[in-house]
C-alpha cells in the first residue's frame, strides 16, 4: 500500500468512526472499559476509607513524626501514588507499542494480584511495597483507558462518554465507603475489616478481567501500526452491530467528512516537546502537578479530616459514605452539558469551585454543614476529573497519545505522593485550615494554567486538534 493509499484509508476509517450514532454497541464498549476502571478507582480511593482502620490496628499512625515517616498513614497514601507514577510514565508507554487492549488487560490483573497479597500483610513496610505494585497496575490502566476511549468515540459524544465512564467508575467510591463503614470497625472471621474491603476489590477485578478479554483493539492505533486489515475488521464488525441495534443503515461518508490523516511512523523522538505539542505538554505538566494536590488532598483524607474536625471514628466513616454518593452523581449530571460547554472552562470552573467550597468547609464545625459542603466538593472534584481526562487525551495524536498522557499524568502522581507526606505534616502543624489553604492555592494555579493557555477542543475531531 502506497503512502497516499495509507493516508486515504486512515482518513476514511476515521470518518466512519465519527459517523457512528449513540447506539448500544458503542456504549457497551465504553461500559466494559469503565467496569475495569471501577476497580482501579476503588484502589485509588481505598486509602481514605481503610486508612482509619489501619491506624486503629496500629499499623500506621495518623501524623508524621518526620516528613518521610514510612510508618505514618502518609506513607500508605504516597505508596499508591508512587506506583501509579511508574505505571503512567513507564508501563503505559507500552500501549503505544503493543496496543491499548493488551496493556489494560494485563494492568488489571497486576492490580488484583498485588492487592490480594497486600490484604494479608501486617508489617507497614510490606504493605507499602505491595501498595506500590498495585499502583503500577492502576497507573497503566487509567492512562490506557483514556487513550482508548478518545480513539473509539465520535467527537460529538466524547465528553458524554468520559462522563459516563467516570459515573460508572465512581460508583466504587460509595461502595468502598459503605463497605468500610460496615466492616472497618469489625473483624469478621478474625480478619480485620479493612482487609476484607481490599479483598472485595481483588475478586471483582478478576471477574471484570474476564469480561475485558473480549474487547477489540483501537482501530486508530492499528492504522498507525499499518495493520489495516485488522483495523477494517474491527470497524466493520462494530458497524454491523450498530446497524443491527438501530435497525437503520449508517449515513454515507461524504467527502467533506474526510480529514486528511498524516501517516507517520511512531516514535519520533521527543515529539511532545516540539511545536505544536510543546506548549500543550508544559501546560498539562503544570496543571497535573497542582490538580492532584487539590483533588486528592480532600478525596484521600476525608475521613481523617472529619475526625480532625471533631467527628468520632464511626461517624466519620458514615459521613464519608454519604459524601461519597456525590462521586458518581457528578458525572451523571455533567452528561447533560459535557459536550455543550468548552472543555477548558469546565476544568477551570470546577477547580475554582473546589477552592471556594473547600475554604468554607475549613471554617465549619457543624456535622450537617460538613456533609453538605463535602457533597459539593465531591461534585466539583468529579466534574473536574472527567473533564481534564477528556481534555488531555484530545490534545495529542494517536501515534504517541498514551505516552504523552502517561508523561503529563505521571507528574500528578509525584505531587500526589508528596501530598501524602505534606498533608500529614500540615495536619500536625496547622490543622484542617492549613490543609484547605494548600488546596485553594493549588486550584488557583489550575484555573490560571488551563484558562489562559488551554486550546479549545469542543466537538473537534482528533485529526483537527492534532493536525
Amino acid at each position: 500500500m502506497s503512502s497516499e493509499e495509507r493516508r486515504t484509508f486512515g482518513a476514511h476509517l476515521s470518518a466512519r468512526l465519527e459517523r457512528l450514532p449513540s447506539a448500544r454497541p458503542v456504549w457497551l464498549i465504553i461500559c466494559a472499559l469503565a467496569l475495569g476502571g471501577w476497580f482501579e478507582l476503588y484502589d485509588v480511593f481505598l486509602t481514605a476509607y481503610v486508612g482509619p482502620g489501619m491506624v486503629r490496628e496500629g499499623i500506621f499512625s495518623h501524623q508524621s513524626q518526620s516528613f518521610f515517616d514510612l510508618t505514618s498513614l502518609g506513607a500508605f497514601v504516597a505508596a499508591m501514588f508512587l506506583g501509579v507514577f511508574v505505571g503512567t510514565l513507564l508501563i503505559a508507554n507500552l500501549a503505544d507499542r503493543i496496543g491499548r487492549r493488551k496493556v489494560f488487560v494485563i494492568a488489571l490483573l497486576v492490580y488484583a494480584i498485588a492487592s490480594g497479597i497486600m490484604a494479608f500483610q501486617h508489617d507497614p513496610y510490606a504493605i507499602v511495597f505491595w501498595r506500590v505494585i498495585s499502583g503500577i497496575g492502576v497507573g497503566a490502566e487509567l492512562v490506557t483507558i483514556d487513550a482508548y476511549v478518545s480513539e473509539f468515540i465520535p467527537a460529538r459524544l466524547r465528553g458524554r462518554s468520559y462522563a459516563f465512564v467516570q459515573a460508572i467508575q465512581y460508583t466504587s467510591i460509595p461502595t468502598i465507603a459503605f463497605l468500610s463503614w460496615q466492616l472497618v470497625p469489625l473483624a469478621p472471621m478474625g480478619l480485620t475489616g479493612w482487609r476484607w474491603v481490599v479483598l472485595f476489590g481483588c475478586v471483582g477485578a478478576v471477574v471484570v478481567w474476564l469480561i475485558r478479554m473480549g474487547l477489540p483493539e483501537s482501530p486508530r492505533w492499528l492504522v498507525q501500526k499499518e495493520r489495516y486489515k485488522e483495523a477494517e475488521d474491527v470497524v466493520r464488525r462494530l458497524e454491523a452491530k450498530v446497524m443491527k441495534s438501530t435497525g437503520e443503515p449508517l449515513p454515507e461518508v461524504l467527502a467533506s467528512d474526510i480529514i486528511p490523516v498524516e501517516v507517520t511512523k511512531p516514535g519520533v523522538k521527543n515529539e511532545m516537546w516540539r511545536a505544536p505539542y510543546r506548549r500543550r505538554t508544559i501546560m498539562l505538566l503544570v496543571f497535573n502537578f497542582f490538580q492532584s494536590i487539590g483533588y486528592y488532598g480532600f478525596a484521600s483524607w476525608i475521613p481523617t479530616l472529619l475526625a480532625m474536625k471533631g467527628v468520632n471514628f464511626t461517624h466519620s466513616l458514615l459521613y464519608s459514605f454519604v459524601i461519597a454518593f456525590a462521586s458518581p452523581l457528578g458525572p451523571l449530571i455533567a452528561m447533560m452539558f459535557a459536550d455543550k460547554i468548552e472543555r477548558k472552562w469546565l476544568v477551570s470552573g470546577s477547580a475554582l469551585a473546589i477552592a471556594i467550597v473547600g475554604t468554607v468547609f475549613s471554617w465549619q464545625s457543624q456535622a450537617a454543614m460538613l456533609v453538605v459542603l463535602g457533597l459539593l466538593l465531591s461534585l466539583a472534584s468529579t466534574c473536574m476529573t472527567f473533564s481534564y481526562r477528556t481534555y488531555q487525551a484530545e490534545l495529542f495524536p494517536t501515534r504517541f497519545r498514551a505516552k504523552a498522557i502517561g508523561m503529563v499524568y505521571s507528574v500528578s502522581r509525584i505531587s500526589g505522593m508528596l501530598s501524602g507526606f505534606t498533608i500529614s505534616w500540615i495536619l500536625h502543624e496547622a490543622g484542617v485550615n492549613g490543609v484547605f489553604l494548600l488546596i485553594s492555592f493549588a486550584m488557583a494555579i489550575v484555573v490560571f494554567t488551563i484558562g489562559i493557555f488551554g486550546p479549545r477542543t469542543l466537538n473537534r475531531r482528533l485529526e483537527e486538534i492534532s493536525p
